[in-house]
C-alpha cells in the first residue's frame, strides 16, 4: 500500500501519544501519532483541534536523531 499524500492525510484515524517528557502542569507538551501509514504527525497537546505538523519516517527519524546528538540545544 502506497502512503497517502501527507497534505491529504485525514488525521481523524490518528492515535495520539503525549511525550513522556511532557509534565502534567500544562506547560509546552507535544503529542505524537505514529500509527498512520508513511506518516508521523505532531501536535500541540493544548490545542488539539489546531494544525499539526507531519513528517515523513526518514524525516521523523533524521529529527529524533538530531535531538539524540543534541543539534537543538541552546
Amino acid at each position: 500500500m502506497e502512503p497517502k499524500d501527507l497534505t491529504a492525510t485525514d488525521l481523524a484515524e490518528a492515535v495520539w501519544k503525549k511525550s513522556s517528557l511532557s509534565g502534567n502542569g500544562g506547560g509546552n507538551c507535544v503529542e505524537v501519532a505514529t500509527n498512520l501509514p508513511g506518516l508521523i504527525a505532531v501536535r500541540d497537546s493544548k490545542n488539539p483541534s489546531g494544525p499539526a505538523l507531519r513528517f515523513t519516517p526518514a524525516e521523523w527519524d533524521a529529527f529524533l536523531g538530531g535531538v539524540k546528538l543534541g543539534e537543538f540545544e541552546r
